[in-house]
């Protein structure tokens, strides 16, 4: 009983700026915890590290992290974002290139076909009666 009051009491003399600061503190450890999460994936995604310069990176960060993460923000931050950008565009590529793949089985949508058989159609290497027979298959799948 006596317990609850103290708390109810502590609670009681908790004011707003204490509430401010104390969310300004909990917004800045966020933050903390967010840039060495960017700074690791940025170790990790790079291609000009090797596997022991991304090791030595990480254990740096890992045991002096505020100093390692700076030293990592001074020397390697300048082109962190272009390292962002071209992992964003290979994953979009690698996205895009699926969905061709898939959408159609084979990897060649009906329009590539088609045009690839008017391309034959024309060289000769099609009669009337091929190109006629291909297109209609092509068109019903």
């Amino acid at each position: 009983m006596i317990q609850m009051r103290f708390h109810m009491l502590l609670a009681a003399e908790f004011g707003t700026g204490q509430v401010l600061w104390s969310m300004l503190w909990f917004f800045l450890f966020f933050l903390w915890i967010m840039l060495i999460f960017n700074v690791i994936g940025d170790i990790f995604r790079s291609d000009d590290l090797s596997g022991w310069g991304k090791a030595l990176w990480t254990i740096f960060i890992v045991f002096v992290p505020y100093l390692g993460v700076f030293v990592y923000l001074i020397a390697r931050g300048s082109s962190m974002a272009q390292r962002q950008v071209n992992h964003v565009q290979a994953q979009q590529a690698a996205v895009q290139d699926y969905i061709r793949t898939t959408a159609n089985g084979s990897g060649v949508g009906a329009a590539d076909q088609l045009a690839s058989l008017a391309e034959l159609h024309t060289a000769g290497k099609l009669s009337d009666e091929e190109f006629a027979a291909a297109k209609t298959k092509v068109i019903k799948t």
